[in-house]
């Protein structure tokens, strides 16, 4: 976001208060993500509140948010893993308002933000807290877990871990750790057809190819942005296979 469009943020969220705006202003010159500072961020186009200290969407995940819309039937299920704020578990049930979204996060405080953005959002880690109703009956998997490897953190923003925690992104030695969970737990409750998609980046989605065809995946497609880069991947579940624990 631009200069301009983060002041005018701002001075919205001050209302016209100009103490509150000097000590929004301090926030944010200190490096405070500004959707903390703000109260909110939109993300797919849908307004999203963030509470301090939840996990802040980015814009890299949109594309994935919006495949997820696309393979999640009006009347299907979804479950959206380390929801954070519940950004695209909101967007998956704006867009399908009949479907049954469901998310998880094993943060507390990011439990309590999802809900406030009206999602049905359960305590603990990955699938462990859904119940047994839904398996073998979800349509589309969703997940944003860390998967930064950890000696690769050192080089994100100096500002991030000011604010943020590391345990947001830090993904284990080669960022897999969690995605190859994810892979692995989504076996019980994808049905037939459903569809995996995780983001992910770097060389992930070469290193995740083998677990995926190994689970009875495939169509796998590997999601790029504008300039090329890995951000996900999508893959859809065509026969019972067996993932090997890690």
């Amino acid at each position: 976001m631009a200069a301009g469009e983060e002041a005018d943020e701002l001075v919205k969220r001050a209302r016209g208060d100009a103490d509150l705006l000097a000590s929004l202003l301090d926030r944010r010159l200190a490096g405070e993500p500004l959707a903390w500072v703000t109260g909110r961020v939109t993300f797919c186009g849908v307004e999203i509140r963030v509470d301090h200290g939840v996990y802040v969407p980015r814009w890299q995940s949109e594309e994935l948010a919006l495949r997820a819309v696309a393979r999640l039937p009006d009347r299907g299920v979804a479950v959206d893993l380390c929801t954070g704020s519940g950004a695209i578990a909101a967007v998956l049930a704006h867009h399908r308002p009949e479907a049954q979204v469901v998310a998880t996060d094993n943060d507390v405080r990011a439990v309590k933000c999802a809900r406030a953005n009206g999602v049905a959002a359960y305590h603990g880690d990955l699938f462990a807290p859904l119940p047994t109703v839904l398996q073998a009956r979800v349509d589309v998997v969703v997940a944003v877990v860390p998967y930064v490897p950890t000696a690769e953190m050192a080089f994100l923003p100096r500002d991030t871990f000011t604010h943020e925690s590391p345990a947001a992104y830090d993904g284990g030695p080669d960022g897999m750790a969690l995605l190859r969970r994810s892979l692995r737990e989504s076996l019980p409750f994808l049905r037939a057809g459903g569809a995996l998609l995780l983001e992910l980046g770097g060389d992930q989605a070469a290193l995740l190819t083998g677990d995926l065809q190994e689970g009875g995946f495939g169509d796998i497609t590997v999601l790029v942005d504008d300039e090329g880069d890995p951000r996900g991947v999508e893959a859809t579940r065509h026969a019972h296979g067996r993932v090997a624990p890690t």
